[in-house]
This record gives structure tokens, C-alpha cells and sequence, in this order.
């Protein structure tokens, strides 16, 4: 229970070798800002891990952050998952910056409004990464407080996209200046995302299950979108499932393009 309640706790502790080459990736690409301050690693793994170990020394000495080696039981004590595999990086926060002070590039933004879990916030970044999302607008309310669960949760793929943070309406005019077309996902006065053209640019809005999106930002599309079942079905899909599908229908409409 108390590991349970501490995912919703916020926290930069980066748990296991994906998350921590993550980060590592998006300092020396200059993504994020975010820098390792020590690496924990449990003294029980030094052999089985040895080839990680001695990329991650060097790491250590080319970006100027310790390596700590302590037993595996402790390092069970101070993270919150179960499959840190014997690492672990202790971070600094990273700046996520307005909207408006970024360069945009690239013709396919998503903004995630209203999810309610960070594990399903990761599932969701990690998706729209595989299809090809060229960047991530966040709420002033998001979960990149608990960046190390939604690290882990997206196989790092949270910290390697470009993130910024708007009010949803002000971004969605902000990317119609640009350009963009703009779409949110809904039910009401909808087109099936296999009618509706999804070529880019575009900027996709996808809100969580519970609370949807709400009026105001879905009168600022050009077209609400939404995903069609196989049967009756009244319930809604997670927010991860409708934007993994929403995404690759994006991919699959600009599948010419290149990667």
C-alpha cells in the first residue's frame, strides 16, 4: 500500500536502465534540462549488470554525477516499482516552459487534458512516441511532478519529447496561428477518425475518460474526432487507448511522409 500511494507522490528518482539511459539521451540531445545528480546502484548486481555499470561510469564521469553502491534491500526501500533491475537516478526537476517560449517543429503536437493517473499518462506519452508525435503540451495541472513513475510508465519516452505547457484553449489558438489543424477527440457533432483527414500539421487533443473535454476547448477544433467500436459498446476507452489509436491513425494518414 505505502508503495501504491507513493506513485502519486511527486518525485525525480528515475528507477531501472531504460529511464536512466532516458534521461541521459535527452541531456546530451538537449531535450531537457533535467540532470542526474547520483546514480544508486545495488551492490548485489555489480556483476550481473557489469556492462551497464561500466557505460553508466563513464556517463558519470562525462556528465559530473556520483555512483553509489548500496544494498538491494535499500534501494527496495526508496522507489516505488519493482523492476528497477538494481538502478536507480536521483534527478533534478526539469523546466518545462510556456508554450509560447518554445520553437515549434514538427507537424504532429498532442496535449493530454484530464488524465487522472500518472501511470496512464506515461502508457499515453509512450504511444504517441512510437507513432511519431513530434511534441507534448501539458495543463498547468500534469503529472510530470511524478516524473520518475511517468518515465518508467512511458519507457522514457517522456524524457525524450519536447514538453511545454498552456492553458488547452490558448494552445489550441496558439497552434491554429501556426498553421495547424486542430482536432479533439469527442462524441457529440463527431467525424470517425476514418473519415477525418489527420494529415499533418495537426494538433491532436485527447482528454481522460472521466471528464472528457471540456466545452469550451472543443468549440476552439476544426473537427472533433472520435473512435468507432466493433459492437454496442457504452463505455468509454482509457484516455492511453483512445490516444494510441487516435496516434496511429495520425502515422497511418502520413504514412508517405518521411520518418
Amino acid at each position: 500500500m505505502k508503495k501504491e500511494a507513493s506513485r502519486q507522490v511527486p518525485g525525480t528518482l528515475f528507477e531501472g536502465m531504460t529511464s536512466t539511459r532516458a534521461v541521459i539521451r535527452a541531456m546530451e540531445e538537449g531535450i531537457s534540462d533535467r540532470r542526474i545528480l547520483r546514480l544508486l546502484a545495488a551492490e548485489e548486481k555489480k556483476t550481473a549488470r557489469a556492462k551497464e555499470l561500466s557505460w553508466l561510469t563513464r556517463m558519470a564521469e562525462k556528465h559530473g554525477f556520483t555512483i553509489e553502491y548500496i544494498p538491494e534491500s535499500e534501494l527496495d526501500d526508496v522507489t516505488v516499482g519493482g523492476s528497477h533491475g538494481g538502478i536507480a537516478a536521483e534527478c533534478t526537476d526539469r523546466t518545462v516552459p510556456p508554450l509560447t517560449d518554445i520553437p515549434v517543429t514538427g507537424g504532429f503536437w498532442v496535449m493530454l487534458e484530464g488524465i487522472e493517473d500518472p501511470y496512464n499518462f506515461g502508457y499515453a506519452i509512450r504511444s504517441l512516441y512510437a507513432c511519431g508525435a513530434d511534441g507534448i503540451v501539458l495543463s498547468p495541472r500534469n503529472w510530470m511532478s511524478a516524473a520518475g513513475v511517468v518515465c518508467r510508465s512511458s519507457a522514457g519516452a517522456s524524457e525524450l519529447l519536447p514538453v511545454a505547457v498552456s492553458d488547452p484553449a490558448e494552445a489550441a489558438r496558439f497552434f491554429k496561428r501556426k498553421g495547424y489543424r486542430v482536432l479533439c477527440a469527442g462524441i457529440r457533432n463527431s467525424v470517425s477518425s476514418f473519415a477525418c483527414d489527420m494529415r499533418k500539421p495537426l494538433f491532436l487533443i485527447v482528454g481522460g475518460e472521466k471528464r472528457g473535454i471540456s466545452a469550451s476547448l472543443l468549440s476552439e477544433a476544426d473537427e472533433i474526432v472520435r473512435i468507432d467500436y466493433g459492437r454496442e459498446f457504452p463505455g468509454s476507452l482509457s484516455a492511453a487507448s483512445a490516444a494510441s489509436m487516435l496516434g496511429y491513425e495520425v502515422m497511418r494518414q502520413n504514412r508517405n511522409e518521411p520518418l
